[in-house]
């Protein structure tokens, strides 16, 4: 049985494992990759990947959804070799669905901690992104410091998030049932309805942008979308408004804050099936997983890893380590809870 390891992100020594000790160049072949990755700072990763190993990374992107149902019709001919997505509860729908196959690595196992492991070695995860609290720095003197402050009274009419429909909305509820239990998880959700400053819409930038505009005085967000903000040019977060913007990194005296996954499995009819394996190992990769945060504004899987400039600057946390194949299972009844209070 696993049991979720406590250490921070960046407290815990890294393993010491080059790229070029993992590889060497192999046979000339290819890897089918679907992908719901639609970050064009990907390219690096495959690049990097073909320059070590001489392995074609073959590509198809869509959305997560699309690509499995993709792979369900095409049953035992799909080419597809690694299935990677942006949450867990797309990795868990893929492995639900039959579409991913049980692997063996001593790399991987010994690089990704096990609470960012699927329980049958299904899907591994490969970076990461902290679901964290932003608030106006000039309407709000008392932020909340956890999560289940949110659904506090004093915060009536001031919260934007997303909609119960986005899989970032599905993971933090699921994560709250694990963390506190499905009585607990559903007063917190009629709460957290109860404070809505407008109706759930958009994607965590339109959160973010709802501070600036006076829409909301607090929001949910991703990390990397205002790392992003920090490193580069973002329409509607310029330097003056980021600056009225603080954030929470909630629960720090708790659970910790609440981590999204990305990552990826091997499909279950893979006709690469090393290949693909080998594409993993190297995700978990010194040199890769410096691209997911230099590249992307994530921070690494792989503890130790050093962290690009913006993702350093909003400081250290605690991150959740509850094991990330639980709150997959609480998916089903997430969605019962979001009907339930009447979460859009």
């Amino acid at each position: 049985m696993r049991t979720p390891l406590r250490n921070s992100l960046f407290l815990t020594a890294a393993l010491t494992i080059s790229a070029t000790s993992v590889y060497a160049q192999s046979d000339a072949g290819e890897v089918n990759l679907y992908s719901s990755r639609h970050y064009d700072t990907d390219e690096r990763l495959y690049s990097d990947f073909t320059e070590l190993t001489g392995i074609t990374v073959n590509r198809i992107e869509a959305n997560a959804d699309e690509l499995i149902a993709r792979m369900q019709a095409e049953g035992a001919n799909s080419p597809a070799d690694i299935l990677m997505t942006v949450d867990t509860s797309r990795l868990a729908r893929a492995k639900e669905a039959g579409l991913l196959q049980t692997i063996d690595s001593d790399i991987l196992e010994a690089r990704i901690p096990d609470y960012l492991q699927d329980a049958d070695n299904q899907w591994f995860g490969f970076s990461q992104r902290a679901r964290i609290i932003f608030y106006d720095k000039n309407r709000v003197a008392n932020p909340p410091q956890d999560y289940v402050s949110l659904a506090d009274p004093a915060y009536e009419g001031m919260v934007c998030h997303r909609s119960s429909t986005n899989v970032y909305s599905q993971t933090l509820l699921s994560a709250v049932i694990e963390n506190h239990g499905e009585e607990a998880a559903t007063e917190w959700a009629q709460g957290f309805v109860n404070n809505f400053a407008r109706d759930p819409q958009g994607g965590d930038t339109d959160q973010l942008r709802g501070l600036v505009s006076g829409e909301c005085d607090i929001a949910i967000s991703n990390t990397y979308y205002f790392a992003r903000a920090l490193r580069t040019d973002v329409d509607g977060l310029d330097a003056d408004a980021l600056a009225n913007i603080g954030w929470v990194f909630p629960a720090q005296n708790a659970e910790g804050a609440h981590m999204n996954l990305s990552g990826g499995g091997v499909a279950v009819n893979a006709p690469n099936r090393d290949n693909a394996i080998k594409f993993l190992e190297y995700l978990a990769s010194d040199r890769a997983q410096q691209y997911f945060s230099a590249g992307n504004d994530e921070y690494p899987a792989v503890p130790g890893v050093g962290l690009s400039p913006s993702v350093a600057a909003m400081g250290l946390f605690r991150p959740d380590a509850v094991d990330l194949s639980a709150v997959a299972e609480n998916l089903p009844a997430a969605q019962q809870i979001f009907n339930q209070v009447g979460w859009e």
